[in-house]
């Protein structure tokens, strides 16, 4: 066989065999293929697509580029749940103490962020010392001492989706459904996790822009779970407008802290309540979503999951203190407030333009190995449905220096839209989808 002619072979928009499929993602993982192929090839699957059955191949090409773990050695039902990626989605850093903290273990592999998508690690390691680069001998031993890991992918798991994840992060290939969901579902199955909650994003911050497309998404994603022997459940959840009012590293982190102490965005809270009630129900922690709902709300009212956050922090090098003192975390040293620039009800804030303007004040990357700016983002004062009057506070944009404030401002201003008449609230979520 030869690269160039599976590319080729996509490129004409013709299915793959099992056997091309798993030569390509061995020989890039090698480094017998070479970057520039695989990104004309990444381009072809965007292009052409996939069916199921090539998505399923891809994915598990994937977890055999390397090693497997076996979960079993730490608790009979370890759990995890993945985001597709949004806008504001720190989620992780709330849900998986709040899980841990009933006595659940959460064991995690995630990833940077992916165009204006943020990243879980590179909000983890705005944390100082906090160490994502664990072994597969120090993940294990992370999530039975302290409940709860969150690293990222090492050498020997799913190799081949870690150098395909920040290839497509600067090839404009993200926004591909089989290389979405082959990308989650192998670092899901390699990482051992017997059960599963996948945060499937819907609107114009997600990389599904439309619920039919983010359902297609989400069905995938747990047929491939299911093959190979995973409980999973999908959440179809809203991201137009960003979620909580904090998009950055340092920011989201802060948000997160004080979602923990009980004072977070309440669609945040909503949002991270939903996702650890559907975790707890396949844990079998919980009979119903409505049992998991209120044991994880309790988590947050009596200070278990504040406890195991900084557990979990500490026991991956990170300063724990950042759980009560935020002033540990760096700060950008310019503030600028934005105002509403009339009066009337805030009918839509733009999450992708609202992602850009991040990545363009450094929050994220536009090339792969940027470095991450962790201080700089926004923080929202005011969300859809928020009536205002004019020269009320609208967000804070925390940058760098003033012309990267106000080229922000610009954007920002631009990506939100005025009514005269009462503005609902989105939805949260949409459907949820369990298999």
């Amino acid at each position: 066989m030869r690269a160039v002619d599976i590319i080729a072979k996509k490129r004409d928009g013709l299915a793959l065999s099992s056997a091309e499929i798993d030569f390509f993602i061995q020989g890039y993982t090698r480094g017998d293929i070479p970057d520039y192929q695989a990104a004309a090839w990444a381009m072809a699957v965007l292009l052409k697509g996939m069916n199921n059955r090539e998505t399923t191949d891809l994915a598990m090409a994937m977890v055999h580029s390397g090693q497997t773990l076996n979960m079993d050695r730490v608790a009979p039902v370890v759990v995890d749940k993945h985001s597709t990626g949004g806008v504001g989605d720190k989620t992780t850093l709330v849900v998986a103490p709040m899980v841990a903290a009933l006595g659940q273990p959460v064991a995690k592999m995630s990833g940077r962020g992916l165009g204006f998508s943020g990243g879980t690690l590179d909000k983890l390691e705005s944390i100082p010392g906090y160490n994502v680069s664990l072994t597969i001998d120090e993940f294990f031993k992370a999530v039975a001492r302290n409940g709860v890991v969150v690293a990222g992918q090492t050498a020997d798991l799913a190799p081949a989706d870690g150098k395909l994840y920040a290839l497509r992060d600067v090839t404009a290939t993200v926004p591909s459904l089989p290389l979405i969901a082959s990308s989650i579902m192998s670092k899901k199955i390699a990482s051992g996790a017997q059960a599963m909650v996948l945060d499937v994003k819907v609107g114009r911050g997600a990389f599904m822009t439309t619920l039919k497309d983010a359902r297609a998404l989400a069905e995938i994603m747990i047929s491939i779970g299911e093959q190979v022997g995973r409980r999973v459940t999908a959440v179809l959840s809203s991201m137009d407008q960003p979620l909580g009012n904090a998009v950055g590293n340092t920011l989201e982190v802060a948000e997160a802290v004080e979602t923990l102490h009980g004072c977070g965005p309440a669609d945040f809270v909503e949002h991270c309540v939903v996702i650890a009630a559907e975790m707890l129900r396949l844990a079998g922690l919980a009979e119903t979503p409505e049992t998991g709902r209120a044991l994880a709300k309790g988590t947050l009212a009596d200070g278990s999951a504040l406890a195991v956050f900084k557990k979990w922090v500490a026991g991956q090098g990170g300063d724990a203190r950042v759980a009560d003192d935020l002033s540990i975390l760096e700060q950008a040293p310019l503030r600028q407030v934005v105002t509403a620039p009339q009066s009337g009800y805030l009918a839509g804030i733009d999450a992708r333009e609202v992602g850009l303007l991040s990545v363009e004040l450094g929050a994220g990357r536009e090339r792969k190995g940027d470095p991450v700016d962790h201080a700089v983002g926004l923080v929202f004062a005011a969300k859809v449905g928020a009536q205002l009057e004019t020269g009320d506070a609208l967000c804070t944009i925390h940058a760098r220096t003033q012309e990267a404030a106000d080229r922000a401002q610009v954007r920002l201003l631009a990506a939100c839209t005025w009514s005269e008449e009462l503005v609902a609230e989105p939805p949260l979520v949409y459907d949820i989808l369990r298999g």
